[in-house]
């Protein structure tokens, strides 16, 4: 928005001329997301108080020790919502597609996840039902790609004319460590069946992994500094030298806007954290595991990094692997592998402390941030 308001005076004030430039806006975007989560936090955890008093805010499915936390609030996602919104929609180009698919999926799978544990405080139930949250998930998230890929063309006469800049979704999928010239096969009609699972398959996978206090921010946030990394790349092109093109990627005209969502993002998550460390002054609540899980989702669709993304959000995917194997087993033998899905609750059970768990599962979202990241040179 500031870009959009202030950008066409650039030639009456030389000094908004640092608008320009993606890397400015990122770093802005992440500072205002980090500020407003630090300075709201407070006033509204103490709401959350108020409104959730009484309420069970600890999760069924979990281990007996974490009845402890009871009276901690809830909910604490929508603070990451707001701050990521405030920063993205003051410093993103508002003319970019990109950034409005993403916004979009953030925000609607947020209200998913709001309605769900709004329905778990009201109505004393276990929220919305499986199959209608995924209703919601699949339906939405298969609409706003819809939107995403239709011919749209707003032009306002104007010195700054809003376009929303027509793009069409590619269904070539880039293979991790395989560079584009190598191998670069076209799913067709395939392929969105593939961007709706890892859109849906992000969130899921993002809100079983929030069961301890930090466990499912600290990995979302390096999920966003690697995604700001590979958006950044995927769309710049530097004094006409394509970095895209040379690292052997696909390129995506306008992907270096969604770096400065990815660094509201993690901005966001590094705010929220200060009040979710452990032990947690609030919980993010399925209003912000699904939301940021639908974002990093989307993510991974727009910078034409679907299969990557199994590797960014490696946590995630073993998070929800250990509930896929647990199930399976205790269907198929009536056994379970695990003292309790998802994987941490197996830990905690095994005596592991609580910070340890957290703390190396941080670790490991980093390793798997660092070999995505190295997969831009092994091509």
């Amino acid at each position: 928005m500031i870009y959009n308001l202030l950008y066409p005076y650039v030639d009456a004030w030389p000094l908004l001329n640092v608008l320009r430039y993606p890397s400015f806006r990122i770093t802005m975007a992440g500072l205002t997301a980090l500020m407003v989560s630090l300075f709201l936090g407070p006033w509204f955890i103490r709401q959350l108080r108020v409104a959730q008093h009484g309420k069970d805010t600890v999760r069924e499915d979990t281990p007996e020790s974490h009845q402890e936390k009871q009276g901690t609030p809830s909910m604490g996602g929508v603070l990451i919502l707001i701050s990521l919104l405030l920063g993205t929609l003051l410093w993103a180009d508002l003319r970019s597609r990109l950034v409005w698919t993403v916004v979009m999926v953030t925000f609607s799978f947020g209200v998913i996840g709001f309605l769900d544990d709004w329905t778990k405080f009201r109505n004393k139930s276990k929220g919305l039902s499986g199959k209608m949250r995924l209703a919601l998930e699949f339906g939405l998230a298969g609409l706003f790609l819809l939107i995403f890929n239709t011919d749209l063309d707003l032009t306002v006469v104007s010195e700054f004319p809003w376009v929303l800049v027509g793009y069409g979704i590619d269904t070539h999928v880039a293979l991790p460590f395989v560079g584009t010239h190598l191998f670069n096969p076209d799913l067709g009609w395939l392929y969105p069946f593939l961007a709706l699972g890892v859109i849906v398959g992000t969130a899921n996978g993002t809100n079983l992994t929030d069961g301890l206090d930090g466990l499912a921010i600290g990995p979302s946030i390096v999920a966003a500094m690697t995604w700001l990394v590979l958006a950044y790349v995927a769309g710049t092109v530097l004094s006409g030298f394509n970095l895209a093109e040379y690292l052997y990627i696909p390129h995506i005209d306008g992907a270096s806007e969604l770096s400065v969502y990815c660094a509201a993002l993690a901005g966001a998550g590094i705010g929220f954290l200060w009040y979710n460390t452990y032990p947690a002054s609030v919980f993010m609540g399925d209003v912000g595991s699904l939301a940021l899980g639908g974002g990093l989702g989307t993510l991974a669709i727009l910078t034409k990094n679907e299969l990557v993304s199994a590797i960014v959000h490696g946590l995630f995917l073993l998070e929800a692997l250990s509930v896929i194997v647990q199930v399976g087993s205790f269907k198929l033998t009536g056994k379970r592998v695990f003292r309790m899905a998802p994987i941490h609750h197996h830990f905690e059970l095994k005596g592991w402390q609580e910070p340890k768990i957290i703390v190396r599962a941080w670790v490991i979202s980093i390793m798997f941030a660092l070999i995505a990241l190295a997969g831009l040179k092994l091509r």
